[in-house]
């Protein structure tokens, strides 16, 4: 997988990384520029954004913490993208008293639907954010992973609470204050004005499958990741994902 820096945890980034990098590409061909502007919110300590960076675009990243802005500018300047990255803070929600509507190629809205208090809203300013038939990356937590980790832990009665409960939560210790099913996400991008390019299933088998297996069998982490590949757009492992990704484009 290209741009994946520590093998060990591009489990968790391959599928997504893959995606958004052919979606960035078909963009640069179908506008004949090489540097598009990516727009990152909460793209946090730039995971994506310095690798986005890397390809040759311009990436702004809106972030409320201070703290990841100031790791995302040495992160950055570590990877020889300093004048290409530029972070802001703010959040999805108030959007545009940071950035300007309708400048980005793209969006990347990673992680973010869960914390926030109006997800609707929230891709709805992303939506916004973009140019004509700009592409949208939104990545959120699974309802059907969740519920399937915590029945394989053995945590049967919240494994059930989390089925029946409206944010997708297994209980008040639950981290993730909302999760999301493919349906439910999908909507939210469509009720925005988007076309649905895709689903995929993220971490289908990668947080499930013992780390000593993967970090000590040789070939496991290849092996793992095209598994994971493979898997990834098919529909049926969509309900068992513990992240699930959607691909939109704007409407022109």
């Amino acid at each position: 997988m290209s741009d994946q820096p520590r093998p060990r945890a591009s489990l968790r980034t391959a599928v997504v990384w893959e995606v958004l990098k052919d979606a960035l590409d078909r963009r640069a061909k179908a506008t004949g520029r090489d540097t598009l502007d990516v727009l990152d919110t909460g793209g946090g300590t730039g995971n994506f954004a310095v690798p986005v960076a890397r390809l040759g675009h311009r990436v702004t990243v809106v972030d409320p913490s201070p703290n990841a802005l100031f790791a995302l500018e040495r992160r950055a300047a570590e990877d020889g993208v300093a004048e290409r990255v530029s972070g802001v803070q703010g959040d999805v929600l108030g959007l545009f008293d940071v950035v300007e509507r309708g400048g980005y190629d793209a969006v990347l809205c990673h992680g973010v639907l869960e914390y926030v208090d109006d997800p609707a809203e929230g891709v709805r300013n992303a939506v916004d954010a973009l140019r004509p038939a700009g592409a949208l990356s939104l990545l959120a937590a699974g309802l059907g992973g969740a519920v399937l980790a915590r029945a394989l832990a053995g945590h049967f009665t919240e494994a059930r609470h989390a089925l029946s409960d409206p944010a997708g939560r297994w209980g008040d210790g639950d981290p993730v204050p909302r999760r999301f099913s493919a349906e439910q996400l999908t909507g939210l991008v469509t009720a925005a004005g988007m076309e649905v390019g895709a689903v995929h299933g993220v971490r289908v088998f990668a947080d499930l499958v013992p780390g000593v297996l993967v970090d000590t069998e040789p070939g496991a982490v290849d092996a793992l990741l095209k598994l994971e590949a493979a898997v990834a757009e098919l529909p049926s492992f969509h309900a068992v994902a513990t992240q699930l990704h959607v691909l939109g484009e704007k409407r022109a």
